[in-house]
């Protein structure tokens, strides 16, 4: 894929101040993304691969963080090989509450099949949009690989799993709510993200 669709990709999900000059971003190697989804799956994936990261934020943390309007987040990154054209595709489905509304919030949409590179300071980091301008959010990992590291501005997101205009919402970024350090574990914790019977059986039986 063109690296300018990825840098299409990446515009929509990362920060835009990491991105203001394009020069510091290039889509990754076959070998750099093979290494980032290897960190990112605990392992090369096979033809499917789950990820999940949580946190929930304590009252201190949130004391500490006045501004902040999330207080919980859950993201299930997922991979498959498609069957055409036998490349691993990435995409993910993120959960959270407020911290002053009442109700779970969702979003999920598509990841690049390669993630994209900056070269300052040369961290991979894998770009998530959301269909029909939805905004989005960019993935990292911590260096031990044992926490995902959420960066966005805006993302689409809608209220107990319901994807129509009057439940349409979207989290935007404040001084508190632009990046998230969630920590991995067991796949189980996102399986209320999956709504699909199929998919949900694979993932409990990661």
């Amino acid at each position: 894929m063109k690296l300018s669709i990825f840098v299409a990709l990446a515009l929509a999900a990362l920060t835009s101040v990491a991105l203001a000059d394009e020069d510091k971003v290039r889509e990754t190697t076959k070998a750099e993304a093979d290494a980032f989804n290897a960190r990112l799956y605990a392992g090369a994936p096979a033809d499917k691969a789950y990820a999940c990261f949580v946190r929930r934020y304590d009252a201190e943390h949130l004391a500490r963080h006045p501004k902040q309007k999330v207080a919980s987040m859950k993201l299930l990154i997922s991979a498959e090989t498609d069957k055409e054209d036998k490349q691993l595709h990435n995409s993910f489905r993120l959960g959270f509450r407020y911290r002053h509304r009442s109700g779970d919030f969702d979003s999920s949409g598509s990841c690049g099949s390669h993630a994209v590179l900056l070269s300052q300071g040369d961290e991979v980091r894998m770009g998530c949009g959301v269909d029909c301008e939805g905004g989005g959010i960019e993935v990292a990992l911590s260096k031990d690989n044992k926490s995902a590291i959420i960066r966005l501005e805006q993302v689409r997101v809608w209220q107990n799993n319901k994807p129509d205009d009057e439940a349409e919402r979207s989290l935007v970024a404040g001084a508190d709510d632009k990046i998230f350090r969630l920590d991995r574990t067991d796949t189980s914790e996102c399986a209320l993200l999956v709504t699909d019977r199929k998919e949900l059986a694979a993932l409990r039986h990661k």
